[in-house]
């Protein structure tokens, strides 16, 4: 009877210390911090039904959360845009203008300054596991600026790939080790090869700790290689001809009226074949979403978890009689998408008040408790548009887009015969970008102004005004039409915004419409 009743005894501490383990567990659970994972596309645009493939995106964050209608990034094009949401600052303040080391991308320049401080540096300092896998910056890995074993500041796990999109043969820098991939689907595509080493490092994190994982898939960017399962999709899909395609580029800056138009059949083809192809490359990316939605909820960490979908830039496929690209200054390219569900956020909400690209880094700092006051950010927390009993916050009625100009110093190849200082060329001498493609827009956007004005830094001093409510597709340049007083507050707006830093960007975005 003495041994029964130690037994009993026995299993009764046992009993309790299970009791007491998993009530420390669950308080430990409870006040931990929310996880956040990023996804980011590459070149995904929204105005021209970029998001049309994205069917379980939709359902699984869209529905599940919070949709931005009005979300834009500060400069269309890849490395400037990506280093504006690791730092949440605008191009003036990071000092990345364009896709170049001489543009300070992934410059030693850059590594030394703002990649010292971007927000996964302030994450990992508050315990957060932090996790990167696919395209960084469109130089990093370059030999004269630290090659693969330049590991930014941050990342407790590093997956980066080396130089601009691929999706087969192609360098990753793993935790600063070269890893060289091939052609296999299995083992090198690199969309699903993120997703798998996404899923192993959730399986294989701490629990104690909140985690972040940042996932950039090459898709939809060139060179468009689909999966084998998707590359028979979409085979009747054109790029859409309604709104400013193939529209002559009246009244608006040189790079623009210089496009053939109307467009050749060769170039139209060239654009559909385009189209077509970047859905294609995006249903893997739509099949990421899919699984790690699935691996938080089989790991019970989905209603603790942050996940927002967004790209770095949008895209045009014939617009204005521009081919392919980005670069521009009009809707197409600087209006992105943005979806995120989490907590706090009740499920299928339409937000339309405007966000920015420089807005993701002080909202991921605010969900992880950063004190936002402490970091030197242009952008704000947009918590409070998703989850308003949770942070307080304030709309901005207008804000700024930049960007510099990439030109050569001589003629390109395709297009000699316009000279020198002009980049991205076709063979019929239509040029996507170049030097004096240099601009500077504030974008106002509030429930009593809808408008538009650019200012150009070219021998032209050239200015564009667009008023959106009338003239969604800006096809009517009313620079001329405008009154004085109107442009002469605009461009004291652009003035003041082109060197604000910080609280400054902040404090004068947030003031009311003059």
């Amino acid at each position: 009877m003495a041994a029964i009743g130690a037994l009993l005894r026995g299993r009764h501490v046992v009993v309790c210390l299970v009791l007491v383990t998993s009530l420390l567990t669950c308080c430990v659970r409870c006040d931990k911090p929310s996880n956040v994972v990023l996804i980011l596309a590459d070149d995904q645009d929204v105005t021209l039904g970029g998001m049309n493939p994205m069917s379980q995106t939709k359902t699984l964050i869209g529905e599940a959360g919070a949709t931005f209608i009005n979300s834009f990034t500060v400069t269309p094009l890849c490395c400037p845009s990506r280093s504006s949401i690791l730092t949440g600052q605008y191009p003036h303040n990071h000092a990345v203008r364009n896709n170049s080391l001489s543009g300070n991308c992934s410059s030693v320049l850059w590594q030394k300054g703002p990649e010292s401080m971007t927000f996964p540096f302030y994450l990992n300092k508050q315990k957060y596991q932090t996790f990167f896998a696919g395209k960084y910056l469109n130089q990093y890995g370059r030999k004269e600026v630290g090659d693969v074993a330049h590991v930014p500041p941050g990342w407790d796990q590093w997956h980066a790939l080396v130089g601009n999109s691929q999706y087969y043969n192609y360098t990753l820098s793993v935790n600063g080790k070269e890893e060289i991939h091939g052609d296999s689907y299995e083992k090198d595509y690199l969309t699903d090869l993120i997703t798998n080493r996404s899923l192993s490092f959730l399986d294989n994190r701490s629990p104690q700790h909140p985690f972040f994982l940042m996932l950039s898939p090459p898709a939809p960017h060139s060179p468009w290689t689909a999966a084998p399962q998707h590359q028979n999709k979409f085979v009747d899909i054109k790029a859409p001809r309604d709104g400013s395609f193939d529209k002559l580029g009246k009244d608006k800056h040189w790079l623009l009226r210089q496009a053939s138009n109307p467009m050749s059949n060769s170039s139209l083809n060239y654009l559909d074949n385009a189209y077509r192809k970047r859905w294609q490359t995006l249903l893997s990316v739509d099949d990421m979403v899919a699984a790690i939605v699935k691996k938080l909820k089989d790991i019970q960490e989905l209603n603790n978890t942050y996940i927002f979908y967004t790209s770095d830039n949008g895209y045009h496929t014939g617009q204005f009689s521009l081919p392919i690209d980005k670069r521009q200054l009009y809707e197409f390219d600087i209006r992105i998408p943005l979806l995120v569900r989490g907590p706090g956020i009740k499920p299928n909400i339409t937000v339309k008040a405007p966000v920015l690209n420089i807005d993701l880094a002080p909202t991921i700092l605010d969900i992880s408790g950063v004190n936002l006051s402490a970091v030197n950010v242009d952008g704000q927390s947009f918590l409070s548009q998703m989850a308003p009993s949770l942070r307080n916050g304030t709309t901005r009625p207008f804000f700024l887009v930049e960007y510099t100009g990439e030109g050569h110093p001589i003629s390109d190849p395709a297009c000699p015969k316009l000279g020198p200082g002009l980049s991205q060329c076709f063979p019929n001498c239509v040029c996507e970008d170049a030097y004096n493609n240099t601009y500077a827009c504030v974008r106002s956007l509030s429930s009593d102004q809808d408008l538009q004005y650019c200012e150009f830094a070219d021998s032209e001093s050239f200015v564009e005004v667009y008023n959106l409510t009338s003239d969604p597709n800006q096809l009517e340049n009313i620079f001329k039409k405008m009154d004085p007083t109107v442009l002469q507050t605009m461009n004291q707006r652009l003035i003041k915004l082109q060197s604000c830093v910080s609280n400054g960007c902040r404090d004068y975005e947030n003031m009311k419409l003059i």
